[in-house]
């Protein structure tokens, strides 16, 4: 679905998926590591503007907005895996990653699963994209200070996982993980 020719002040959703889209795929594949879910999830975020432009406030940067709603749309999904996994009764989030890098994948999409929507977007801007405090801030829309606050509480909730005997570590009961403060 393409949108027409742009009005004053409307988005040409068409351009945007000419010069984004690229992008939004690659992130897509970056978080999920599924070239299907990638696909869907590169559709589903220019299809929301197409239906709802008023989504996009122009306060940002086009690719900036793309980059955080393809992010959350990531989130989304990994967080879908953690839940259908856990009603069918598997402890562990489907994954098409390889062997070598599995377990840790694993350890990384239960940890996002987990966390809040906030601490899981800076987590992934800063350890899976490397952004500096600043970059992150920008995109998020918030100061420096906070950024380490909320990667402060990331490592307080990553050290939390991987205490002995802490829900899903070897040989401990699945259980729903305590949330840090």
């Amino acid at each position: 679905m393409v949108a027409s020719a742009p009005v004053h002040g409307e988005l040409d959703v068409e351009r945007l998926y000419r010069a984004h889209g690229h992008h939004v795929l690659r992130r897509a594949r970056a978080l999920l590591g599924s070239e299907e879910e990638s696909r869907d999830v590169l559709q589903e975020v220019f299809l929301s503007l197409v239906q709802s432009p008023g989504q996009f406030e122009q306060r940002s940067s086009p690719a900036t907005w793309l980059y955080s709603a393809t992010t959350h749309r990531c989130l989304n999904r990994i967080r879908d895996r953690k839940n259908r996994a856990r009603l069918l009764g598997s402890g562990a989030p489907p994954s098409d990653v390889g062997a070598p890098r599995a377990e840790q994948t694993v350890q990384a999409a239960r940890l996002l699963a987990e966390l809040p929507d906030e601490l899981a977007q800076a987590a992934i801007y800063h350890y899976i994209d490397e952004s500096t405090h600043e970059e992150i801030a920008a995109i998020m829309g918030c100061s420096r200070r906070h950024v380490g606050d909320l990667l402060a509480r990331v490592k307080r909730w990553a050290e939390a996982l991987e205490a002995p005997g802490a829900p899903g570590a070897p040989g401990a009961p699945e259980a729903p993980l305590k949330r840090p403060v």
